[in-house]
């Protein structure tokens, strides 16, 4: 195998792991309007989900990695936050040909929903940096690596905005309408929406779902293709979790796959039956 073709594969094994544990929602489209004021119907403290990351190039879909997204308690500045952390590793199996193993943290408020304070550990191949940025949301100011940013009403960063968007009530919605929300990522706050497609039954490897289909539309200029290439189905129940996310990438494809839970707040109403 060549140099070129061995970068070029290695770039795709670290998006597969940072596609999981971010659930593919950075890097969207521009939007029109802010969306504020959703409050928590959807989790609680204790929850835990896990998701397998598989790549396809070709027939076959491998395995690449896992990701769990949990939900902790934690005080900041005397005040109870949710304290949710997003990790994500490669399977031993490839560790020796690209070695992944992040860490996301957001310590978000209980009644608002918006952030307080977010973190980053990455550690991917010989690349490994970590950043802290602090929100301060009534002066609409982000505090990041020693510089201060100016912010929209109900920015969210990029793992609250998973949690965020697992509380829109989609019902209010019609196929083709877009909702959107502001993420600060990378000293820079991105304009995004979510576009709603409908309802679906589907099957993955957990089982039959009852889903809400949803596409974030992506930016030109990432290893995603730009457009609307990438659909997400969250389970159609009160708990709104992502069970399945697929998307093509410059070569072959991607899909993350829910693998477990405990601890929902509300019945995993929209599982028809579980997979052998």
């Amino acid at each position: 195998m060549d140099k070129i073709a061995f970068n070029k594969i290695k770039k795709i094994q670290r998006v597969v792991l940072l596609s999981s544990l971010l659930l593919l929602i950075h890097g969207l489209c521009k939007a029109q309007i802010d969306f504020c004021g959703l409050k928590n119907t959807s989790f609680k403290v204790g929850e835990k989900i896990t998701y397998k990351a598989y790549y396809n190039m070709g027939m076959i879909w491998i395995a690449a990695g896992i990701a769990n997204f949990t939900v902790h308690e934690d005080k900041v500045d005397g005040k109870d936050y949710f304290h949710v952390m997003g990790d994500g590793k490669t399977l031993k199996s490839y560790e020796w040909f690209y070695k992944v193993n992040d860490l996301y943290e957001s310590w978000i408020d209980q009644e608002t929903l918006l952030p307080k304070k977010f973190s980053r550990k990455v550690n991917e191949g010989n690349i490994s940096f970590s950043s802290v940025a602090k929100f301060d949301q009534e002066e609409m100011k982000i505090y990041s690596d020693n510089k201060v940013y100016n912010s929209p009403k109900c920015v969210q960063d990029v793992l609250s905005s998973i949690y965020y968007a697992r509380n829109i009530d989609y019902n209010k919605y019609s196929p083709g309408a877009k909702i959107p929300f502001n993420m600060f990522l990378d000293d820079k706050v991105y304009n995004l929406y979510i576009k709603y497609l409908g309802k679906e039954i589907i099957t993955t490897r957990y089982g039959t779902f009852k889903t809400i289909k949803i596409k974030p539309l992506l930016i030109e200029g990432t290893i995603f293709k730009d457009g609307d290439k990438m659909t997400v189905w969250v389970s159609d129940d009160a708990n709104h979790i992502p069970v399945r996310i697929e998307s093509p990438i410059i070569i072959g494809s991607i899909k993350v796959d829910m693998l477990s839970y405990r601890n929902l707040r509300s019945p995993l109403s929209s599982l028809i039956r579980k997979g052998s």
